[in-house]
């Protein structure tokens, strides 16, 4: 237990706790949330000033289920609904025993214990809780008796820095925290494609996954299940506010037309059903004494959806991975025990291992992890990040979302984890990162972790964790789950010098979009008799070229597609005749610099030396006819010219070097 100063409290010394004080400085971060508002107001209580016979869990489990207060932290309250069906979880978290009031061995302070970048960290409190008057400010227990989950929000509150830290979240973030498992987040919305579009976005990015709720029927008792909507799903006036809710039951009844109905029950951490309100027509579709008993067993908060109101009401579902009482993770897909587990560190680190993305011609200087699977089985891999402090900075509760999407990415990259597998350790990694992989989380995602599932035949796998950017610093954590053993290990990577940083300034890039059109314009390669009708691009080279300092033209082609959906492309660069125009090259011209052969990955890229003239680069798929969006980059080199000049400044200095840059 942490030391601390301790107080007379009747016959009894009570601990308060000197690195979470009753004071400000525990409450507000930076008073960027309504919180503020309770500046002056707040008094600090221990429970047993609030009520006569204090405890940490009531007597009827029901009256356990945390009650959310004037902090905007459904999204963790969500996470205790988890802990209070597994008692298992509930004991790693909250250690049974601990002497309480009424118990003379109390003394004030209570520990808890919750996952931290790969550990189970205890965080230490002492029971003064923030009050108005004589009632709880923020979160407590249907029960006005118990307080666990009032003194585990504290706890919460504590590792993060402050009350206000915890006002927005994600409810998958607290579900590990919470568990030490794994959770995912899924999206609900309507229509589209499986990835999010966006300005500036490509193939590698951000993904939203759409959930089929069937998926979950193995372990649909077992999983931690909330929904959560970007906007008010009642129509009221606040448009832009999030809220998180559980999912405590699931249920197929038959209607009295022999149909059958899906309904879940849905527990608002408000306490109140709110604007949620079920359709009448739902229950007239049931047999009237079924009817009666469903709507009997909802407690405060609680009320009945059916599927397709589920799902047209709110914009995204949490899946929680069960943990059996051994502490091994369940597969939300299969309801299988992955009993063996591993997990190791590693870093990205601008100039050395922070590659970026598949789109980046750095990106195989990422991290790289070994995984050996010896028999066939279900593994789970995760990347998580370690990002930085959350502060109080809302990500998406409370929050203004553009498109439905959250633009307030400053605590996490978006991040992904690609795997290959090859036939033995001693591989061209070149020609592996050519390849399509063979399992991959598809898209990068703003998230604090990522999973990937597989089902891996038996040999050597090659792991790299990347970010979308390149030069993004952050540390990580893998961790494999399996059915099966397998062994996870960080690939030694031979030391080298560190990634060049090229200056802007010494090139002018130009990107360019384009795309290929069935029967107009996706000519494949130079093997088909259509190669001619591809997209042209013009390439102009003035007198400065210099081509006998080296490559002068980098020329890089990305396709626009999720790493699923890959096809081959290539490049082709040709001189055009004088006289001629790019449109119109003579179809028995041969190319002065090619990128091939054409290869399934994100974006290919070739160096080059060219003379001054003028040039068609032409890319292109392999197969004719498939269409598909990509985009040209196109960087020529700028040559600087060094004017040497010798300076007096009261004394005769060495000739220096005055670099200026020519204007393109």
């Amino acid at each position: 237990m942490d030391s601390g100063k301790r107080v007379q409290g009747g016959r009894d010394s009570l601990f308060e706790d000197p690195d979470f004080p009753s004071d400000d400085s525990s409450l507000f971060s930076d008073l960027s949330t309504p919180l503020a508002r309770l500046q002056g107001d707040v008094t600090w209580r221990r429970p047993q000033e609030l009520c006569d016979c204090p405890v940490l869990f009531p007597a009827d489990i029901n009256e356990g289920h945390a009650k959310q207060g004037l902090l905007g932290d459904c999204w963790f309250l969500c996470a205790c609904t988890f802990l209070l069906k597994n008692k298992h979880l509930m004991n790693k978290v909250c250690p049974p025993e601990q002497p309480w009031w009424g118990d003379c061995m109390y003394q004030g302070s209570f520990q808890f214990h919750i996952w931290q970048k790969g550990r189970w960290t205890m965080v230490a409190i002492d029971d003064r809780l923030p009050c108005v008057g004589s009632t709880l400010c923020f979160s407590r227990c249907h029960s006005p008796t118990a307080f666990w989950v009032a003194l585990l929000e504290k706890a919460y509150a504590k590792l993060h820095g402050s009350y206000e830290s915890l006002w927005a979240g994600q409810v998958s973030e607290a579900l590990v925290d919470l568990s030490g498992g794994l959770a995912e987040r899924w999206s609900l919305e309507k229509g589209g494609s499986d990835e999010s579009e966006g300005p500036g976005q490509d193939s590698d990015r951000v993904q939203t996954r759409r959930l089929d709720l069937s998926l979950l029927r193995p372990v649909r008792d077992l999983c931690a299940l909330s929904c959560s909507t970007h906007g008010s799903a009642g129509g009221s006036a606040d448009l832009e506010q999030y809220h998180a809710m559980s999912v405590t039951e699931w249920l197929d009844v038959e209607t009295v037309s022999g149909a059958l109905l899906r309904l879940l029950r849905i527990r608002n951490p408000w306490g109140r059903r709110g604007t949620w309100m079920e359709r009448e027509a739902c229950w007239r579709s049931v047999d009237p004494v079924l009817s009666v008993a469903l709507q009997g067993r909802l407690e405060a908060g609680e009320f009945w959806v059916e599927e397709a109101d589920f799902v047209s009401q709110f914009d995204d579902v949490t899946v929680g991975y069960p943990i059996t009482e051994e502490g091994h993770l369940k597969s939300i897909f299969t309801g299988n025990v992955l009993a063996h587990s591993h997990q190791l560190m590693g870093r990205w680190t601008r100039g050395l291992s922070a590659g970026g993305c598949r789109n980046c011609t750095s990106y195989s200087s990422n991290p790289k992890f070994w995984l050996k699977v010896s028999e066939r089985g279900e593994v789970l891999l995760s990347l998580h990040q370690q990002g930085t402090c959350r502060g109080n900075t809302a990500r998406y509760a409370h929050t203004p979302l553009e498109g439905g999407q959250n633009t307030q990415h400053q605590h996490y990259q978006a991040i992904a984890l690609h795997m290959w597998k090859v036939e033995k350790k001693r591989f061209n990694l070149a020609r592996v990162l050519n390849k399509a992989p063979s399992a991959s989380t598809h898209c990068h995602a703003y998230e604090r972790e990522v999973v990937l599932h597989a089902h891996p035949e038996p040999g050597h796998y090659l792991l790299i964790p990347s970010t979308f950017l390149a030069g993004a610093q952050s540390s990580f954590l893998i961790r494999a789950f399996s059915s099966h053993p397998v062994s996870l290990s960080a690939m030694k990577s031979p030391a080298g010098p560190p990634l060049p940083l090229v200056a802007d300034s010494e090139w002018d890039r130009r990107d360019l979009q384009g795309c290929w059109v069935a029967g107009i314009s996706a000519g494949g390669s130079r093997n088909s008799p259509s190669h001619w009708r591809n997209p042209r691009f013009l390439l102009s080279l003035g007198g400065d070229a210099a081509p006998s300092s080296g490559a002068n033209v980098r020329v890089s082609l990305r396709q626009n597609r999720p790493d699923a959906d890959l096809v081959a492309i290539g490049f082709h660069v040709y001189k055009v005749p004088e006289g001629a125009s790019v449109m119109t090259l003579p179809m028995d011209v041969e190319p002065v610099a090619s990128c091939v052969p054409h290869c399934y990955t994100q974006e290919v890229s070739l160096a080059c030396c060219l003379p001054a003239g003028a040039y068609a680069i032409m890319p292109s798929t392999y197969q004719p006819e498939c269409p598909g969006s990509f985009t040209l980059s196109v960087a020529r080199r700028i040559y600087r010219k060094v004017v040497k000049s010798q300076e007096l400044l009261g004394n005769t200095i060495q000739e220096v070097s005055h670099i200026s840059v020519m204007q393109s």
